[in-house]
């Protein structure tokens, strides 16, 4: 049988400007983990997705240095109080700066379950899930390359971390999770490994 089509969204250009300098970010950078029980703008969300992989070059190159420009990242969006935006699970897609929903309905509290049960998860307006498609980069660089890729996930969790500062979003990573279970939540592919579960939502 044929593939189902996805729904694709296309997201708001990413601003490349703020009032918020990188030292004032590095500075106010903390782990949130309570969140307001109020959504988020597709905005806020853009502008992240963004952070965390977006395009910032003709030629392809991304907001987060990789080895070899091989980019093994993927990156999951779990929205369940997104304004303008079904509540649901997404892929991003850097490239033409958009989501791809992957399944209907709100998972947060699935994907908490996933994490050991932590509330922050479920209490997020939204998660942002980085995972690792280590093929890419092993191909290359052979067994070094798993480090290459891990190193790579903590680059573009900081691009969040630093995001979230400038829009006085909160956020924290989460690395206690049953990996099964939260492949199983975005549906994710075999080849891939989930590294890092970021909540996200408006700070109490």
């Amino acid at each position: 049988m044929p593939e189902k089509k996805r729904e694709t969204i296309r997201l708001p250009d990413p601003a490349e400007k703020s009032s918020t300098s990188v030292e004032a970010a590095l500075f106010m950078r903390r782990s949130v983990r309570s969140y307001q029980d109020t959504p988020l703008g597709v905005p806020a969300i853009s502008q992240l997705l963004w952070a965390s992989q977006g395009i910032t070059d003709p030629g392809g190159l991304r907001t987060a240095p990789s080895a070899g420009a091989l980019y093994p990242l993927e990156i999951y969006l779990v929205a369940g109080n997104v304004d303008d935006l079904p509540d649901g699970v997404y892929k991003y897609r850097p490239a033409r700066h958009e989501l791809t929903a992957l399944a209907e309905g709100d998972k947060r509290n699935e994907l908490c379950n996933a994490a050991l049960g932590q509330t922050s998860v479920k209490n997020a307006a939204a998660v942002i899930v980085i995972s690792a498609e280590y093929g890419r980069t092993t191909g290359k660089y052979g067994d070094r390359g798993r480090q290459y890729v891990h190193m790579e996930a903590g680059h573009a969790a900081q691009n969040v971390f630093l995001q979230s500062v400038s829009l006085n979003i909160g956020t924290v990573v989460i690395g206690a999770f049953y990996d099964e279970a939260v492949k199983k939540v975005l549906e994710m592919p075999g080849h891939e490994q989930p590294l890092y579960i970021m909540p996200v939502g408006r700070m109490k």
